[in-house]
Formats: structure tokens, C-alpha cells, sequence
């Protein structure tokens, strides 16, 4: 990031199903042969052929420029490890985020996430140098269905997240 911009900081806050509510759902581990729960019914991947893979990020400190969103999918995302990481978001029907929009949350091990359609996002962050994560988008989703809004280009700052 350019050291130009002003620097705007985000607190991330530890996730629970009511606070990312109006962003998405909150996926812990479960016995097998529980019975299906609203928290599931939110995956939305029939606009398209749903891609599920394992995805490899490098470097990726907890600071941004830019979100994005998809509108013809959901989004479910964890890590692959016991590790922690974060994510940033703001709400799905926000044409242009601003920077009170936003909310950051660290990610606990063995829990995943399924954000809305439009739902806002930037990240995966993580300290380590590299990491996996399982995602589940459509197979054109980073082609044909990724919008983005430049926070520099609107405010001049680069986000900055501290973990509280």
C-alpha cells in the first residue's frame, strides 16, 4: 500500500452469528446427521456452476484499498489450519460503501462464513507469509461477477485493521 494515503483504522471484533448477521451466516462444526438450519439456506450458488476449491493467498496484512462484492453468488470461505484470519465487509444494498459501512472480524479456527449476495468485502487477512482456504463462489465469479469500489480513489485513505 502507498504510504500517501491517509491511514483509516478498523477495529476487527471477534465473530458471532449476530454480528455478521446482515452480512451473512456464521458456520461452526456440528454432529453429523444434525438437520439443516437456517444458517445453511443463505448458500445461494444457482445463477451459475459452483466452484469449490482450495484457494492459495500470499501476503496478506491487514490493510486495504478496496472491496468488493458479488451479486449473482454467495461466498463461503475458511481456512484450511488451525489459524485465525480476517475479513472486512459491509452490507449487501450499498451501492458505495463508506468507510462507517465497514466492519472487520477475526475468524476463529474451524469456522467458515457464507457472505449474502453483494455483501462488501476485503480480505482474507492473515499474518502468516501464505495461506489455503476453502471457497465456494461460481465458477465465473472473479470474471464476470466482481464489482469493486476504490476507497482510495473515494476517500484517500487505505484501511488499516487492528485486532481488538
Amino acid at each position: 500500500m502507498t504510504d500517501t494515503l491517509t491511514p483509516h483504522a478498523l477495529t476487527a471484533e471477534i465473530i458471532t452469528p449476530a454480528g455478521f448477521e446482515p452480512y451473512g451466516v456464521v458456520l461452526t462444526p456440528m454432529e453429523d446427521g444434525t438437520p439443516f438450519t437456517a444458517e445453511e439456506a443463505v448458500l445461494d450458488v444457482s445463477n451459475g456452476i459452483p466452484r469449490f476449491y482450495l484457494m492459495r493467498l500470499d501476503d496478506k496484512p491487514a490493510e486495504f484499498v478496496r472491496v468488493t462484492r458479488h451479486l449473482e453468488t454467495t461466498q463461503t470461505l475458511m481456512a484450511v489450519g488451525d489459524v485465525e484470519w480476517t475479513i472486512a465487509v459491509a452490507a449487501p444494498g450499498i451501492e458505495q460503501p463508506g468507510l462507517d459501512d465497514l466492519r472487520a472480524f477475526r475468524i476463529p479456527p474451524r469456522t467458515a462464513i457464507t457472505m449474502r449476495k453483494g455483501t462488501w468485502h476485503a480480505g482474507p487477512f492473515f499474518a502468516d507469509p501464505s495461506m489455503d482456504f476453502v471457497n465456494l463462489e461460481l465458477d465465473d465469479t472473479n470474471v464476470a461477477d466482481h464489482h469493486n469500489h476504490r476507497l482510495d480513489d473515494a476517500y484517500g485513505v487505505r484501511v488499516v485493521i487492528d485486532a481488538e
